[in-house]
C-alpha cells in the first residue's frame, strides 16, 4: 500500500509518500502526478521519500520520470 499526500503553496508543491512504491501503487502515483503536478520553474517540487519502505523496478522508473519533470527528492532528511 502507498499513501500519497499532496500540498501546494505559492513557493512549492510537496508530495509525501508512505509505504510501498511498487506495481499498482506506482501506477496510482503516476495518475495522481499527471492530475496534480504543475510545471512551474519558479516553484520547487519536493517528493518526500522518508517513509517509503520498498521501491520496485516500476517505482524506480517512475522516480526517474518525476526527476526529469523537475522533482527534488528528500531521503532520510537529505536532498537527493
Amino acid at each position: 500500500m502507498l499513501k500519497i499526500s499532496f500540498s501546494e503553496t505559492p513557493m512549492e508543491e510537496k508530495w509525501i509518500l508512505e509505504g510501498r512504491l511498487s506495481g499498482v501503487w506506482a501506477r496510482e502515483l503516476k495518475a495522481s502526478w499527471k492530475k496534480n503536478h504543475q510545471t512551474d520553474k519558479k516553484r520547487a517540487c519536493i517528493v518526500d521519500l522518508n517513509e517509503v519502505k520498498f521501491i520496485d523496478k516500476t517505482g524506480e522508473g517512475l522516480l526517474r520520470v518525476l526527476r526529469d519533470e523537475g522533482a527534488q527528492f528528500l531521503l532520510g532528511g537529505c536532498n537527493a
